[in-house]
């Protein structure tokens, strides 16, 4: 997952964060370009505004399978597993990066250290992206 790894960084280097990373990834798999969805996603970066809130890896996450298993169009049926997957997404994060890190919002996870968001993000964006790529795969 090295490519994974060097992607997710390029784009952090250009200026995006967490969760718009998730769904340039998701885009980038089909050759797709959303801009209006990544500039929607930015309000979800830094628990919702660099308010500290909810990781946006977290919130993020749920809109990634949401991309993938809700409805979208009036003519389009959502997955019959799409909550059941988003929940069990919520439940991994909850257990293993608010385990690791002592809670879900970023300021937590960042233990009130900015500094922190070059060590400890990057991995958190990557193991999110495979947790889904897994889930969806099942």
């Amino acid at each position: 997952m090295d490519e994974l790894f060097d992607r997710m960084l390029e784009m952090s280097q250009k200026g995006y964060f967490c969760s718009q990373i998730l769904l340039k990834l998701a885009l980038e798999e089909e050759e797709k370009d959303n801009p209006d969805l990544i500039r929607a996603m930015g309000g979800l970066i830094g628990g919702m505004g660099f308010s500290g809130n909810v990781c946006g890896c977290l919130t993020g996450g749920a809109c990634l399978l949401g991309y993938y298993l809700c409805k979208g169009e009036d003519d389009e049926l959502e997955d019959e597993q799409a909550n059941e997957k988003i929940s069990e997404f919520v439940r991994w994060f909850q257990e293993e990066i608010g385990g690791e890190y002592g809670g879900t919002n970023c300021d937590t996870i960042l233990d009130d250290n900015p500094s922190n968001k070059l060590m400890r993000c990057p991995k958190i964006v990557e193991r999110t992206y495979e947790k889904i790529m897994e889930l969806l795969a099942e």
